[in-house]
């Protein structure tokens, strides 16, 4: 007998618990126990909770004889042929055919020739995609799964639970592994949450959540289980964020500044505009914050343009106001001189002046800054990393800025924070995050949000343009150049790879500037006269024949992550001054690049990136008066360009970051991580924000009563926080 068929045996005569490491579960064994324990499933009760990340509904097949053009369909079918087919312009599809009782389709993966490797002849797939007409009927996949040979039958008319899974570990293995022991295992989930919490949450009990998730009888009552398994999830990280808040509060002894009004009116009359609501409710959140005793620690965070800096600033006034100095951390030297650039502009009316410090300073100029410091007088500093050096002493640091604080490691965080005596903390983000996550994400922080965008800001004309509009497109970029605008052009690589056939920073960089071979030029200007033009964005121009070397003439860098970091501030540095025409770059100018003569963007490949991320490179162009662009290029999945399309219809960034959430819909119900330690398996603060919103009254009702979780009601929730959170024996002071 083998050790693996012995294993199963022997588990089958003792009595399994949720503590049972899963080697002894039948079926399982040694070598197929080292491939779960990649996913993080070592014990049977991991196995219970390694929730399905997608479903594939079996229950409504649609039989391929019956299959019309432009529909959305589900089929199960048996393949009979397969093979990779090239395109003219190198694109490599995977095409299938497979048949059922009733007949034949085709079915295509584009850019996805791997799968050559996954699917065999005679596998049983269950597909989703929407037919179209292509030298015939063909179903372009947007999800399948292969259920293996022999297995039409046996899928017809269920809901199929999709689990992420690991190399070596198929779905359909892992599938039957939970099948056969889930009748044993759910009795043994004991629910941490009591019965009157889930009926004002409105979730089922966890035993019936589980067996909802995994063996579900329609795709509603999947999403119903996922609610309760979210709802705790949720839960119980507002429990532990609500309660360190708490602690923190009471603990952390501040600076209590007093609001004289003297610096911080002189601004709000000096501002040449109006604050918006958003900007004057989160300058009224801070001072509050500032003139309590307890420490500021606190996060703005709001949209590309939507004015961090200015209330920042009033921050920093408040401070120097009253006999303290303020700092501002920036990651990157060039964004540090941005900041100072705006700052010395907005107090010039105060006479304020305010100091830069930076490495490329000369030794006398950081030794001047340094001891300028080291006097009690108020003052503002702006810089990067030299600010929390050793030679950087502050008399009387009252304010710590820290901009795009993702950036910088928690240690250079806490350094900044560390000067001087417990000064108050303002971190500053640009990633556009309703306040629901940030509250979530951020718990041990408080927030502002700035979801306005003041007036007169130009907005970007956003369009997304096929493949053969690219001689089109590159020509109008040239005609702004020859304006003597400024361009970047985006590309989510830095060198081309057999693994994914995308256009890189590198290979395309030599092709605009006509230091490619000609060939890919060429092949491309045979698709540009096929195209149709459009002249919102080219004007009335008509564009005949390749583009390669489109910017010969010009001045055009390459900039990527793996440039040192002394060259990307170069070069950075040349464009932002004028000195560079064209940009091709990667995401590296993401953040932290301002350049007001930068018109027009060219991002390619736009499906590689998330929305958030393409808002984020579009806020790079539209700074100063002249319209600006934002140009999407390449043909994408019908899929893909729904979501595009979104993105181009609005430039308000939490718009997006919503929509992103709203169109991954059940497909990418659970999201795909579940192994290792982390905050969130099964919830996601943002799309589940109305759930998100629920545990937050419940965690806040729950504290409010019994803020040690000492009641014998709340004993499952101390079990469950001390087996799942380190962090809950310290805040919960509970043996």
């Amino acid at each position: 007998m083998s050790a693996e068929r012995g294993a199963g045996v022997g588990a089958t005569r003792s009595r399994v618990t949720l503590d049972t490491p899963v080697t002894y579960l039948k079926g399982v064994g040694e070598r197929r126990a080292l491939l779960l324990r990649k996913l993080g499933i070592v014990t049977a009760g991991d196995l219970v909770r390694h929730i399905p990340h997608r479903y594939e509904d079996a229950s409504t097949i649609s039989p391929i004889a019956s299959l019309a053009t432009g529909m959305d369909a589900t089929v199960i079918g048996t393949v009979i042929s397969k093979g990779v087919l090239p395109t003219r312009r190198g694109l490599r599809i995977f095409q299938v055919v497979v048949r059922d009782a009733t007949g034949m389709i085709e079915v295509s993966w584009p850019g996805q020739p791997y799968l050559d490797r996954v699917i065999e002849k005679q596998d049983v797939l269950l597909i989703t995609g929407t037919v179209r007409f292509f030298h015939g009927r063909q179903l372009q996949a947007r999800e399948f799964v292969n259920l293996g040979e022999g297995a039409e039958g046996a899928a017809q008319g269920r809901v199929l639970a999709v689990y992420p899974t690991t190399e070596g570990l198929s779905v359909k293995v892992l599938r039957s592994l939970v099948e056969r022991h889930l009748d044993v295992l759910l009795p043994l989930a004991t629910d941490p949450l009591p019965p009157e919490m889930l009926s004002a949450a409105g979730v089922p009990p966890l035993g019936d959540a589980l067996r909802m998730v995994h063996r579900p009888a329609s795709i509603a009552e999947a999403a119903l289980g996922r609610s309760r398994l979210a709802f705790e999830e949720l839960l119980f990280v507002q429990l532990l964020h609500r309660r360190a808040n708490a602690l923190a509060r009471t603990r952390r002894t501040g600076i209590a500044f007093e609001s004289r009004r003297t610096l911080t009116s002189a601004l709000r009359a000096a501002l040449p505009y109006e604050l918006t609501g958003a900007q004057v409710r989160a300058v009224r959140e801070i001072v509050a914050d500032m003139c309590s005793d307890a420490r500021m620690h606190r996060l703005l965070q709001g949209d590309v343009g939507s004015g961090k800096t200015v209330v920042a600033l009033f921050a920093a006034l408040l401070a120097m106001e009253n006999g303290y100095q303020a700092a501002l951390m920036a990651p990157t030297e060039l964004l540090a001189e941005q900041h100072c650039t705006t700052i010395t502009g907005l107090l010039a009316p105060l006479g304020i002046r305010p100091l830069l410090l930076t490495g490329s300073l000369s030794t006398g100029e950081r030794r001047a800054v340094a001891a300028r410091l080291a006097t009690p007088e108020p003052a503002i500093v702006i810089g990067t990393h030299a600010l929390v050096q050793d030679a950087t002493a502050f008399a009387r640091l009252g304010l710590a800025i820290i901009d795009e604080q993702h950036r910088f490691g928690v240690e250079q965080r806490k350094a900044l924070g560390s000067k001087g005596e417990h000064p108050d903390v303002l971190l500053l983000s640009a990633t556009p995050i309703p306040r629901s996550l940030a509250l979530t994400a951020y718990g041990d922080l408080d927030v502002s949000v700035l979801d306005e965008r003041p007036p007169g800001r130009q907005p970007v004309t956003t369009a997304i343009r096929p493949e053969s509009a690219r001689a089109r497109v590159l020509a109008f970029v040239a005609g702004q150049v020859a304006a003597g605008r400024q361009a970047y052009i985006v590309y989510p690589v830095i060198d081309e790879s057999e693994r994914a056939e995308l256009k890189s920073a590198t290979a395309m960089f030599a092709a605009l500037t006509g230091a490619g071979d000609g060939r890919e030029g060429e092949r491309e200007g045979e698709g540009d006269r096929e195209g149709e033009g459009d002249r919102e964005v080219q004007g009335d121009r008509e564009v005949r024949g390749g583009w390669q070397g489109v910017f010969h003439d010009r001045r055009v860098a390459l900039l990527h992550g793996r440039l040192p970091a002394e060259e990307r501030e170069r070069v950075m540095r040349a464009f932002r001054d004028g000195a560079l025409d064209v940009l091709v770059a990667t995401t590296v100018i993401e953040v932290g690049i301002d350049v007001r003569n930068a018109t027009v963007m060219v991002i390619e490949h736009p499906e590689r990136f998330g929305l958030s991320q393409l808002h984020q490179l579009r806020g790079r162009v539209g700074r100063g008066a002249e319209e600006s662009y934002c140009i999407l290029l390449g043909d994408v999945a019908p899929e893909a360009a729904e979501r595009l399309q979104i993105f181009a219809a609005t430039d308000d960034g939490f718009a997006i970051a919503r929509a992103d959430l709203r169109l991954r819909g059940m497909g990418d119900l659970f999201g795909e991580q579940q192994s290792g330690a982390v905050m969130f398996r099964v919830a996601d603060p943002l799309r589940d924000e109305e759930l998100n919103e629920r545990s937050r009254t419940i965690a806040d009702r729950v504290l409010a009563s019994d803020p040690e979780l000492t009641a014998p009601a709340h004993a499952g929730i101390r079990r469950a926080l001390r087996e799942r959170y380190a962090r809950a024996l310290e805040l919960f002071r509970v043996g």
